[in-house]
């Protein structure tokens, strides 16, 4: 009943009455309170399409809270333009008490929150944090740039003392029995026996070369049509010879004829490596297992296995990245699975690898078959 009686207030004058109706006051209260109250409407709706396209504002809650108070404001402003003709003054108190009620609530929120918000970064301290970022980033940069220029001089210094080993081992072979022959030259059987093992380290020699010509990939392809099951058996003796008395070789050739499109003698190379590698796998002797079989549509596979050490899933990670070996210094190039990785691409095929610990090794080249073949 009282609020009622608040809101219908009778034989009050407008505020008009107190500036006499004198036109410049009027007009004056009426621009003036029109412009604050236009500004302070304003205000929400800027804060309103901030709140809306950045819902990650950790304070959206206080925003909105503020934006409340202000359109209050600025609703206080423009009943003082209505009262300058309209007595109603119940409706600008209870306006007023609401603005109250807002502007109580947006300060006790407010408080509590100050410290939070003097400890926001300025722009000047967000400027410097970028650039200790950048500097940092910089620095990251160098360091992990002269981490790959060592890792570079060591992979080089490898390759350079796997290379220089292999190399002396060759030439004293070749040294030593072109030496053996001059000596024997009045025994025509000893001279050509020596003559024929410097001519097989001399292929071994070629050998290596051609290893790193195919690491390089500057090696010319001389693809021809083969059954691989012809170039696994012919090359059967030299591997048996490669991993020594110390391993049974066990041939398991396909019935059918396999017949790829291939470089025969990096085809070879790749088969003589991977018989070295598993012979070096099987120090105290073990079973060396090589066989071709047709695998799924349109190709063909050989198949090296050892029982040798095999290797964990570190070392298999990197089994075929360059440079990288297990062996000692001066024991290895480390160019081996590399340079038969590098063929199975080159020749459209694949290499898989699978090797447990202490439970061998199966190497597994697959290869496109020959279309007619199919």
């Amino acid at each position: 009943m009282r609020l009622f009686q608040l809101l219908n207030m009778r034989g009050l004058a407008p505020h008009g009455y107190c500036l006499l109706w004198d036109p410049l006051l009027v007009w004056l209260h009426v621009v003036a309170d029109a412009i604050i109250g236009l500004s302070y409407f304003s205000i929400p709706v800027v804060l309103a399409v901030f709140l809306a396209r950045r819902r990650d504002v950790e304070f959206g809650w206080l925003i909105a809270l503020f934006a409340v108070f202000i359109t209050a404001c600025g609703t206080t402003h423009f009943m003082s333009i209505l009262v300058l003709w309209v007595p109603a003054y119940g409706i600008e108190g209870l306006i007023k008490a609401l603005t109250a009620v807002a502007s109580v609530l947006t300060a006790a929120a407010m408080w509590p929150l100050l410290p939070k918000l003097i400890a926001l970064p300025s722009p000047r301290q967000l400027q410097q944090v970028n650039e200790a970022l950048q500097l940092e980033a910089t620095e990251r940069a160098r360091t992990e740039e002269q981490l790959r220029q060592s890792q570079k001089l060591d992979a080089i210094g490898q390759l350079t003392g796997g290379i220089a080993h292999d190399f002396n081992n060759i030439l004293a072979i070749i040294v030593g029995n072109v030496d053996r022959a001059m000596r024997g030259i009045d025994n025509p059987d000893r001279a050509l026996g020596a003559l024929a093992n410097a001519m097989e380290a001399s292929q071994r020699a070629a050998g290596l070369t051609e290893q790193l010509l195919a690491f390089a990939r500057k090696q010319p392809m001389e693809v021809q049509t083969h059954d691989l099951n012809i170039v696994v058996g012919e090359l059967a003796k030299l591997m048996a010879l490669t991993v020594g008395t110390q391993a049974e070789l066990d041939l398991r050739l396909a019935e059918e004829a396999l017949l790829v499109d291939v470089d025969r003698n990096q085809l070879e190379a790749a088969l003589i490596n991977l018989a070295v590698n598993a012979r070096d796998a099987m120090p105290d002797g073990g079973r060396l297992t090589i066989s071709t079989a047709a695998a799924g549509p349109g190709e063909v596979v050989v198949r090296v296995a050892d029982t040798g050490t095999g290797m964990d899933a570190k070392t298999l990670e990197r089994a075929t990245e360059p440079f990288y070996t297990t062996k000692p210094v001066g024991r290895g190039t480390g160019l081996g699975l590399s340079q038969v990785y590098g063929f199975a691409t080159q020749a459209g095929g694949r290499l898989d690898i699978a090797s447990e610990p202490g439970e061998g090794t199966v190497v597994a080249i697959t290869l496109r078959r020959r279309q007619h073949d199919q």
